[in-house]
């Protein structure tokens, strides 16, 4: 009884841990996204983290007879990127980002992280 207990143990902590590697460490996808900044800021309760917001082109509904903005959420892993970016408000901007499954709270609140960025102009250029 004692050795199946221990197997079944192991069993569910190798099997949790698998869960959270795939879900929280993971790169399920990585693209570029364009759009103008709107901001960057630096906030959080315990872990300090950058998080940003870009307007896409375009229009979106979510609800039938309604429009709004198209709006890409991100977190910034590098504290130099996110100053360059902080500089950049209202600039057309390309980021290079990483998809995951789930935000930890160290990495930032969104699933979508910016790494690096492609490219910064002024709007219409």
């Amino acid at each position: 009884m004692k050795k199946f207990l221990r197997i079944f143990l192991v069993v569910v902590v190798l099997g949790l841990v698998l869960f959270i590697l795939f879900r929280y460490y993971f790169v399920f996808g990585r693209g570029v996204k364009a759009g103008v900044l709107n901001y960057v800021v630096e906030k959080g309760y315990i872990f300090k983290t950058y998080e940003g917001e870009l307007i896409q082109t375009g229009i979106k509904s979510l609800a039938p007879n309604s429009m709004q903005s198209n709006e890409f959420t991100f977190s910034i892993a590098d504290a130099a990127v996110a100053q360059k970016l902080m500089l950049s408000s209202g600039k057309e901007v390309q980021l290079h980002y990483i998809e995951y499954k789930g935000a930890v709270p160290w990495r930032g609140y969104s699933e979508f992280v910016v790494d690096s960025i492609i490219s910064i102009s002024e709007p219409g250029k």
